[in-house]
């Protein structure tokens, strides 16, 4: 019998991915032989069990090859566009619950006394909310509207959310987190850079407001609108943001069976390379040194040959075929350098570089009164010492794709650096070309949809519609175009 992943009971997933307590991601490997003999989820063991969980947010490959940062070597289906109805269900029956349960049991008298022994229950709960927004604003800008008021409360057929309330809703428990947090016992089982710094916290939680808000610049562009009024307030917090690589979201894999993304992603296979699109980008910004990190030779020699970007695997006429094109040039670019895709190699979530460049583009666009300039040439460098690589000579800022206009006039530069610091997080790229445009990306030659255009979002999947048909159907009724790829979601204009 199916089973709705949206409404699963609050306790039932949780004990089956009960971990015992860590505050270090060497402990990963250590699991409760017999997770249905307890009762009560470990909330310190439900948090790293996310955590480990949410690095792979940031590498997910269909957006990246969307956004064209990824080429595909031997199947290329995704970057012809096929049919991609994969169902948004999936996190919800996981690190969705994981989450809700964290929340609960820090909530319940019954059980928040046991939960406090892994930190301060306001803690738990505000951690918990954030990462929450984090995930669930990942699902939205993938799908448009989901489940999100009613989901994880064990309601069947759940109403689909539009996403302008599911975007103010984020930005307003991201909000009220900062303000939750509280002094008390240390925060277990946070196995991220911030090992249970609030202060920390506190600044991914305004940072990501911001990011949020700046999303939604073509649906609320004016600098009193509902966009820049958030971004500002976030801005102004007394808790900060976050603006030196010092404070960046990181997850460091510890190897074993818990490795890079990237690492996994050659491990026996090559089916990615870096994408002409992306090297011929970096080439045109006067030879950004940030190629030496974002590909490589299979060796780690250095290359600027990137794998031609959505063609086909069969030869036809005037091409040879993807597999044939690999073979014939082994030294094209792999995803990173190796020293990039090691076991134990980080993966950046949130980044100073992407902030330092959101606030750049709200200065530009008159949503406040900081020196457009100086954020941009910031969020560059900031870019350039997250890779190890030193700050870029003067003489990068007066390339013609880099320097900057009059102001109201510069985002071409400052999207295209956008999408550059978000390497590899092809959700956050994919959604800076299509709420900006920039860079400037063609379909792939060999697409396979009609009309041939770049996918603004994930089509459903064949459970949502037999699972949750009266929320499925008034989603797909807010869609211009309907249940398609080619569709916008509501901030795509």
């Amino acid at each position: 019998m199916k089973k709705s992943f949206y409404k699963l009971g609050t306790l039932a997933v949780a004990t089956a991915l009960i971990i015992s307590g860590c505050n270090k991601l060497k402990d990963f490997g250590s699991t409760n032989d017999n997770p249905a003999a307890t009762n009560a989820p470990i909330t310190s063991a439900l948090l790293t069990n996310v955590e480990t969980a949410i690095g792979g947010y940031a590498c997910i490959t269909t957006p990246a090859l969307y956004c064209q940062y990824y080429s595909e070597t031997q199947y290329p289906d995704v970057s012809c566009y096929s049919a991609n109805n994969a169902s948004p269900q999936a996190p919800y029956a996981g690190i969705l619950y994981d989450l809700q349960n964290i929340i609960i049991n820090n909530t319940d008298p019954a059980t928040m006394t046991a939960a406090a022994l892994n930190g301060a229950n306001a803690n738990q709960i505000a951690i918990a909310r954030i990462l929450k927004a984090y995930i669930f604003w990942t699902i939205t800008d993938r799908w448009g509207d989901i489940p999100y008021s009613q989901a994880l409360q064990g309601i069947s057929d759940v109403d689909y959310d539009t996403q302008e309330s599911i975007y103010k809703d984020l930005i307003k428990e991201l909000t009220e987190s900062v303000a939750q947090f509280t002094t008390g016992a240390a925060i277990k089982g946070d196995v991220t850079s911030y090992a249970g710094n609030i202060s920390k916290w506190k600044k991914l939680a305004n940072s990501l407001r911001m990011e949020m808000s700046l999303r939604l610049s073509k649906v609320y562009p004016g600098a009193s609108d509902y966009a820049a009024t958030q971004f500002k307030a976030a801005l102004a917090d007394a808790a900060g943001s976050i603006a030196t690589n010092d404070d960046n979201f990181t997850l460091t894999y510890p190897g074993g069976n818990y490795r890079n993304p990237f690492c996994v992603m050659y491990d026996g296979r090559h089916d990615y390379g870096l994408s002409d699109v992306m090297e011929a980008l970096l080439t045109s910004l006067g030879g950004d040194a940030r190629a030496t990190v974002f590909g490589a030779t299979s060796s780690g020699g250095a290359t600027t040959k990137g794998v031609p970007y959505g063609r086909e695997r069969i030869a036809y006429s005037g091409w040879v075929g993807i597999d044939a094109w690999c073979q014939a040039n082994p030294d094209y670019a792999y995803v990173f350098a190796p020293s990039f895709r090691l076991e134990t190699s980080p993966i950046y979530i949130v980044k100073a570089s992407s902030i330092l460049l959101a606030r750049a583009e709200a200065a530009d666009m008159g949503w406040t009164t900081e020196t457009t300039a100086t954020l941009y040439t910031a969020g560059i460098n900031a870019s350039f010492e997250q890779w190890g690589l030193t700050d870029p000579p003067a003489a990068y800022f007066t390339n013609a794709n880099v320097v900057l206009g009059a102001a109201g006039t510069n985002l071409p530069q400052i999207a295209t650096q956008e999408y550059l610091a978000y390497f590899p997080d092809g959700v956050q790229g994919w959604s800076t070309w299509r709420r900006t445009s920039y860079p400037a990306l063609s379909p792939a030659i060999d697409g396979t949809n009609t009309p041939k255009v770049i996918p603004r979002r994930y089509a459903y999947g064949s459970i949502d519609i037999s699972l949750t048909a009266k929320g499925y159907a008034e989603a797909v009724g807010r869609l211009t175009g309907g249940d398609k790829m080619n569709s916008k979601i509501w901030w795509d204009k």
